[in-house]
């Protein structure tokens, strides 16, 4: 089932000392002008960019023109929700891709405004102080929960884990991964999405089943 050489963790395995730029944009201007400020800035530093085929044709990642004129790359995405009810959030999940649209659905479908959802669009360099702004005005003991398609011991995890270890700031750390494996997938379609669907329970709980 491994028929891809895009394995997250062996590129940030390689970052270190600002040598690389690694991202995975979620939406098609958040790739243009991540492509964009490639060419524009004045110092050169490698770019490796993560993107899904699933979502090649998806509406989900769509733009207007507007956005493609105005704006910029941005490294990591608030909630839309943001701002409004950030009193009563009682859990707060981090992303990064695809997985992104899982949750939105799901937190959707089951009406979890107690739950916000930031994306990480640049996984290295990743500030830490660009971290915290985006954490700031939620409570301080607020869980955050690092979310991920790839088993436990691939994906981002792994980098997340040892460099801020079980506490993100004032806020406690923990993931929800699939289980850790040898192969970053299970080569059935069906297996994919009960493991999907699991993965998906364990963030939200048994409601996900309903």
């Amino acid at each position: 089932p491994e028929h891809s050489s895009a394995r997250l963790e062996r590129f940030l395995q390689l970052a270190a000392e600002d040598n690389l730029q690694i991202a995975q944009p979620t939406t098609a201007d958040q790739l243009y002008h991540l492509l964009r400020r490639q060419v524009v800035r004045p110092w050169r530093k490698p770019l490796v960019v993560f993107t899904p085929k699933s979502m090649l044709r998806s509406p989900l990642v769509t733009c207007g023109l507007d956005d493609l004129a105005t704006g910029r790359f941005q490294r990591i995405i608030d909630d839309p929700r943001r701002g409004t009810n950030d009193a009563d959030v009682t859990e707060i999940l981090v992303c990064s891709g695809k997985v992104y649209f899982d949750l939105e659905e799901t937190r959707a479908r089951l009406g979890r405004d107690d739950v916000h959802i930031l994306r990480f669009e640049q996984l290295y360099p990743l500030s830490a102080d660009l971290i915290h702004e985006h954490l700031a005005g939620y409570g301080a003991e607020v869980p955050v929960r690092w979310v991920q398609d790839e088993p436990e011991n691939m994906g981002a995890w792994p980098t997340l884990r040892f460099r801020f270890g079980d506490r993100l700031g004032s806020h406690p750390l923990r993931a929800a991964c699939r289980p850790r494996s040898a192969s970053p997938a299970t080569g059935s379609s069906a297996s994919h999405r009960l493991e999907q669907s699991l993965l998906l329970e364990r963030v939200f709980g048994p409601d996900v089943r309903k």
